[in-house]
């Protein structure tokens, strides 16, 4: 029987913070539009939270020191490296990033000093199945890099992080061709912190179910070689949930907070934003009773003949707090959500690629679209009401930073003996188009992209926008998990 429990802690918190108490305190005696106010109002509702196994797990990483016995020596990294003082440093900074992250650290007490305890380990390390190692070289001799391959072979996600000092090239060559690892050649820590912040996002990708929202029946599934879970639910659902939710004293705070921080709006009425946040409501109720840790729907197949608003603004909204929301019931789109929240703390934005032959540049072009774009614990950028393409319900229309770098990844699940790969990418941002007058999804940023100069033939679809250059790190992730990387 299903537990009630996430749906108690999503909705057992009512913090308030000083912008939400304003926009309340307020409600009674400002009008937004033109015609009746909102009318007094509640504070809004906390920022709701993934419900799902994934937001309960916590992900188990087992490491190691690797080190002759002994003094160094002549050989590298010589006796001018004080190995006992390094492994208390990276002691401190691995435990520090691990709690920073939210891993389960397996850290082994004393330095790995032969063949025969390597063994040992990596056998302890396959009984115990954790969700990654972590092998950390203090020393370029005799069983060092053996020990760093046994590691990679074993077939658990394995970072070597080598301090300069502990690696020539002809060490690293063989084993950065081997699928499955992540080698830190670096006296920076940072690349290390990636390297487990990696292992942290595959094995919450892994134990993360995903509600989907379509057609008439209910399902679990998941989607192959990445462990996503996923469970579907009838369409009718969501219908048969927004007639009971109420336009209260919530559902109109949240609407005129989100009406506040706009800086114009052009199209929607005070109804059609209520709507979008009642939808947003209906969206975390069903996450919580079907205990979720991101959404997706077939809205245009579940909504576009009924007056109920589709959920530009909900995905918008939940994107902007952390949990993911794909449109469309686009799988591919939905990993690539997960994977974005997970790995870089912030929302990508899901689109339709359109081709721009002038400015040899991608126009991606969508109707919602987070507004926290530098991440959810930063400032929205500048945004707009305005209508969805089709001239109905209201959506958040953010503005892009233009020069901003920005990264596109694209997620294809793979079949069978047929790989999951990713299309990657980056440019920067270049113009915001205005639609209308331009035609087509109200949100519709402009890339140039890096050696894209066929951009009629620029793969992929729904890929994901999103602030940053990453394209080296989503390579990075590919490699240690086992996907295909496109790099465009």
């Amino acid at each position: 029987m299903k537990t009630n429990r996430c749906a108690a802690r999503c909705d057992g918190c009512h913090g308030v913070n000083r912008r939400q108490f304003v926009a309340a305190a307020s409600l009674a005696s400002a009008s937004l539009f033109a015609g009746r106010a909102l009318g007094a109002a509640a504070a809004p509702s906390p920022d709701p939270k993934p419900c799902g196994p994934g937001a309960q797990y916590v992900p188990k990483v087992k490491a190691c020191f690797v080190r002759r016995q002994g003094d160094y020596g002549m050989r590298w990294p010589g006796q001018i490296y004080d190995g006992e003082a390094a492994r208390k440093k990276y002691t401190r900074q691995i435990a520090e990033t691990a709690a920073k992250i939210g891993i389960k650290l397996d850290m082994r007490a004393e330095p790995i000093y032969s063949p025969e305890e390597a063994d040992a380990w990596v056998a302890e390390a396959t009984d115990e199945n954790p969700d990654g190692l972590l092998v950390v070289l203090l020393d370029r001799q005799q069983h060092s890099w053996p020990t760093a391959n046994k590691a990679i072979d074993s077939n658990i996600p394995t970072v070597v992080f080598s301090p300069i000092g502990s690696s020539f090239t002809t060490n690293t060559v063989e084993p950065s061709k081997k699928p499955g690892c992540f080698i830190a050649s670096t006296d920076d820590f940072g690349q290390v912190a990636y390297g487990m912040k990696m292992l942290w996002t595959g094995a919450k990708i892994r134990e993360s179910r995903c509600l989907v929202i379509k057609g008439g029946r209910r399902g679990e599934g998941e989607l192959p070689h990445l462990g996503l879970k996923l469970r579907t639910v009838p369409a009718a659902t969501f219908l048969e949930e927004y007639e009971k939710t109420p336009v209260d004293d919530q559902v109109r705070a949240l609407a005129a907070e989100l009406i506040r921080g706009a800086r114009k709006q052009s199209g929607p009425t005070e109804q059609d934003v209520l709507n979008g946040i009642k939808s947003y409501l209906v969206a975390q109720s069903l996450m919580a009773r079907e205990e979720c840790d991101g959404i997706t729907m077939d809205c245009l197949g579940a909504l576009g003949k009924t007056k109920v608003s589709l959920p530009c603004i909900a995905w918008s909204k939940m994107n902007d707090v952390g949990i993911p929301a794909a449109c469309e019931a686009d799988l591919g789109a939905m990993a690539t959500h997960v994977l974005v929240q997970y790995l870089f703390d912030r929302p990508g934005f899901q689109q339709d690629p359109v081709a721009e032959t002038v400015r040899e540049a991608i126009i991606g072009a969508h109707c919602s679209c987070a507004t926290r774009l530098a991440g959810r614990s930063e400032p929205p950028e500048v945004y707009d009401l305005v209508h969805h393409h089709g001239v109905r319900d209201a959506t958040a229309r953010p503005i892009w930073k233009i020069g901003q770098r920005v990264t596109s990844a694209d997620v294809l699940p793979g079949r069978g003996d047929n790989p999951t790969q990713m299309i990657i990418s980056a440019g920067e941002v270049i113009d915001n188009v205005s639609v209308p007058p331009a035609g087509g999804c109200v949100v519709s940023v402009m890339v140039k992209f890096d050696n894209v100069s066929d951009v009629l033939a620029y793969p992929g679809f729904h890929q994901l926008f999103f602030y940053g250059d990453f394209k080296r790190e989503l390579a990075q992730y590919c490699r240690l998990f086992n996907i295909e990387p496109i790099v465009v």
